[in-house]
């Protein structure tokens, strides 16, 4: 049975499409400061918390690491808190957004544009939330930035946060497209791993909050997407099923 042609892009978010990590710390920080906490996350501290996918769950696993006492506290108490300070985040990222604070990366808007012109399909599986995908892509390229993306799978539709790869199942269930005939765009370790367990080839563009991962699974390790075109993801595409076939063999 021969491989089926490149048919569909699926890229993440924070760190792929742009370089989001210094702006979700500057909000965070912002909106302990609006509820009087006295957190502070530097970039050493917020490069490490960055392991944990989901800005919620990241705002948990430090609370626990910074005060453990935390278990005697009241759950839910503990859970409003944190809603709280992510709703006072966002906001804060919205705006840092809108006032021109993150642009996406070199390279991206083009890539999407002429895989779009070329007939592939183009999805978006991430773990961060709606409201942070539509203030990035509506700023970055226009209202209408939906008619570029049959499928935008988040936070509010899959809740188990990469690695695991419950947004990467369900987008290629809502594609109706099988692994081998679309292509992963990923930035960091979790990433990858969530694309390989959906059994993605995955290519890779890391960032300075990713440079140190581990990405020798993955299909390219690029810079950026700058110098990319579709041809060079159809041959690269080929090029994995065709590892795959042997491997089969």
């Amino acid at each position: 049975m021969s491989s089926p042609a490149l048919q569909a892009l699926i890229f993440d978010v924070d760190g792929t499409l742009a370089d989001t990590e210094s702006a979700h710390r500057a909000a965070f920080n912002h909106a302990f400061a609006e509820l009087g906490m006295d957190w502070q996350w530097d970039e050493a501290l917020y490069l490490e918390l960055l392991n944990i996918s989901g800005g919620k769950e990241r705002i948990r696993h430090y609370w626990m690491q910074a005060h453990p006492d935390i278990r005697a506290l009241d759950g839910q108490a503990v859970q409003d808190t944190i809603n709280q300070i992510h709703e006072l985040k966002t906001a804060a990222y919205e705006q840092a957004v809108q006032d021109g604070a993150v642009a996406l990366r070199p390279g991206v808007l083009k890539l999407i544009e002429a895989a779009f012109t070329d007939g592939l399909r183009l999805a978006i599986a991430t773990t961060t939330s709606p409201v942070n995908i539509t203030a990035l892509l509506r700023t970055a390229i226009g209202p209408d930035w939906r008619q570029y993306f049959t499928v935008v799978e988040d936070a509010s539709t899959a809740p188990i946060k990469k690695p695991h790869p419950q947004v990467y199942l369900q987008t290629l269930n809502r594609l109706e497209l099988p692994a081998r005939a679309c292509l992963a765009l990923e930035d960091s370790a979790n990433g990858l791993q969530a694309a390989l367990a959906a059994s993605l080839a995955t290519i890779i563009t890391p960032n300075a909050f990713t440079a140190h991962h581990d990405f020798k699974s993955a299909l390219r390790v690029l810079p950026s997407l700058r110098y990319v075109n579709v041809a060079h993801l159809r041959a690269w595409h080929a090029e994995a099923n065709a590892g795959k076939a042997l491997l089969r063999a």
